[in-house]
């Protein structure tokens, strides 16, 4: 593990991150998700994707990176930018899980490819039940019961510090729809066939949006790639992609 000093609106982060494997092969960037760490991806890619030099990195105020003040996807996005820069990386494939699919789609160009894993940025319209939820908490809030909001967050949203649950408010119900619409870069989607996080009809609408787009739906919830058999056709198939791109 390895800690880089970013600059960023003039605050300083530290970013946690791993570099596994020959320089000489073609660089890909992969992006945790909401709640989770380089430590998981690294457990599910790494003894797969061994023909390619494979940078993990925590998002900040996620593992061991820190985070500063407020931010949105793009900042994530724009901060990751600067880090690749410091630290000379030229990134080939960009590989992102949830909402580090969301930060993927915006580093990538015409030049490079896009592997989202079950990505956030698609919104689907809520249930009753989670409608009510959020009017029950507004109110509670107008009244001055505003830390009652770990009883009415999302799993992924509980246990967090004040600064990062402001952020996943900002994030979480962020539409991507334009941006996947816009986006030239080759892209590869995997999704889980019973993912309840980010359901399947997010990734159909992901795959019809992103015009150079290919869709594999695998056995498995949000988290299918850690399931060994997944995590390698994904490796596979990106292997092929790059030898026939």
């Amino acid at each position: 593990m390895a800690l880089a000093k970013i600059s960023y609106k003039e605050k300083t982060y530290e970013l946690s991150y791993e570099l596994l494997g020959s320089d000489e092969n073609p660089q890909i960037l992969i992006l945790h998700g909401w709640g989770s760490n380089k430590e998981l991806m690294k457990q599910a890619f790494e003894k797969y994707l061994t023909s390619f030099c494979q940078i993990y990195l925590d998002l900040p105020g996620f593992g061991n990176s820190s985070v500063e003040e407020l931010l949105e996807t793009k900042d994530y996005a724009e901060l990751i930018k600067e880090f690749l820069k410091v630290k000379n990386f030229n990134i080939a494939f960009f590989m992102g899980h949830s909402f580090g699919g969301k930060v993927s789609s915006l580093l990538c160009d015409e030049k490079s490819v896009l592997i989202l894993l079950s990505n956030a940025g698609i919104v689907l319209k809520k249930s009753f039940k989670v409608r009510f939820k959020i009017r029950l908490f507004k109110m509670l809030k107008s009244l001055g019961f505003k830390n009652f909001y770990r009883y009415f967050a999302s799993k992924d949203a509980a246990t967090l510090s004040p600064l990062m649950y402001e952020i996943f408010k900002k994030v979480v119900d962020e539409d991507f729809s334009e941006i996947f619409k816009k986006q030239k870069a080759k892209t590869l989607i995997f999704w889980g066939q019973e993912d309840k996080a980010t359901p399947l009809k997010s990734g159909e609408n992901t795959h019809e949006l992103i015009e150079k787009s290919k869709f594999y739906i695998l056995e498995g919830d949000h988290f299918f790639f850690l399931n060994p058999k997944n995590a390698e056709f994904i490796a596979k198939t990106l292997e092929n992609f790059k030898e026939n791109k």
